[in-house]
């Protein structure tokens, strides 16, 4: 395989992830999963694709203008993303987030230059009433600083940046000769679930797609929200990007059993990836077994187990 040429900036190292076949913690019987591991991206999320094209979506209209502050809340992997996008564009950056999330993706936000204001969360748990503190930061940084507010979850050029993912998949799976029968992710601000589904279906074929969301916090399926220990989904909303076309079902999936996938995913497939990555595998390893063989389920890997590592996620 060829090497790239010399990029001209950091930015367009942005995608390119590769596309795996797992091997050993699929059983017999079941269709293959293939896992699009987006860890590889300059700060080790997906989160780089959205937060590139808020920016540069922003830019294209005018609604951003040169050193201008920008301002977002976030669970860490869209603040570190969206560090990293503003530190190479030279616009300064305000972030909310809480300690309710890994450690390492408020330092990474801090070593890109961002201003990172911490709210305090109910035990580490992330719950609804947590995002609302939040958000009402953002309106403080808005009114007193004039910042362009991103706001990811009902920004629509997220879904451009995440249809390239989607369209990646096509291009990765269809030079293999392989059709995709489901897809499966979990939900956050869904810009990635339905920027990807909607891609996929534009490619051809009749791709399934199934939101996935923690057990603990059923409001795609019960209509009610809850505590739980998932980072980058479940944010107690249905999301506005997650329209009724975008999906054909919503399933739960214990959380403690995702945990429980991390430390083998990473021992026996070499996947090392966070709490949604474990969430969306273990998602497709239940749809693998109810489609049976001769069938592909695709789901992703949004960032790099090395978010976590200060955590309880890979202790045994």
């Amino acid at each position: 395989m060829g090497l790239p040429g010399i990029q001209s900036s950091s930015l367009d190292t942005i995608g390119g992830t590769p596309l795996v076949r797992l091997s050993r913690v699929v059983p017999q019987g079941a269709a293959d999963v293939l896992v699009k591991v987006e860890g590889s991206n300059p700060t080790g999320s997906y989160k780089d694709r959205m937060a590139l094209a808020m920016i540069e979506g922003a830019e294209r209209r005018g609604a951003l203008r040169p050193g201008q502050r920008v301002v977002e809340y976030t669970g860490g992997s869209t603040g570190s993303a969206l560090a990293f996008v503003c530190a190479v564009k030279e616009y300064p950056l305000s972030i909310v987030t809480s300690d309710a999330f890994a450690p390492e993706k408020l330092r990474t936000m801090r070593a890109f230059g961002a201003d990172v204001t911490v709210v305090p969360s109910d035990g580490g748990q992330i719950t609804p009433d947590l995002f609302v503190r939040m958000r009402d930061e953002v309106d403080r940084v808005i009114e007193g600083e004039g910042a362009f507010w991103t706001d990811q979850f009902h920004n629509a050029d997220a879904l451009t940046g995440y249809a390239v993912l989607g369209r990646e998949i096509l291009q990765q799976a269809g030079g293999d000769g392989v059709a995709v029968d489901v897809f499966c992710a979990g939900v956050g601000t869904a810009g990635m679930f339905a920027g990807v589904s909607a891609a996929l279906r534009e490619g051809g074929g009749q791709v399934r797609a199934v939101a996935l969301e923690p057990t603990s916090s059923p409001m795609l399926t019960a209509g009610k929200a809850g505590p739980h220990r998932v980072e980058g989904i479940a944010t107690g909303i249905v999301p506005p990007l997650l329209t009724a076309g975008s999906y054909d079902e919503a399933r739960t999936i214990d959380e403690a059993e995702a945990r429980r996938l991390a430390l083998p995913l990473a021992r026996q497939e070499g996947i090392f990836t966070g709490t949604s990555g474990a969430l969306n595998v273990a998602g497709a390893l239940h749809l693998a077994r109810e489609i049976g063989e001769g069938r592909i389920v695709v789901t992703v890997a949004p960032d790099t187990g090395l978010k976590y590592l200060t955590g309880d996620l890979f202790i045994e």
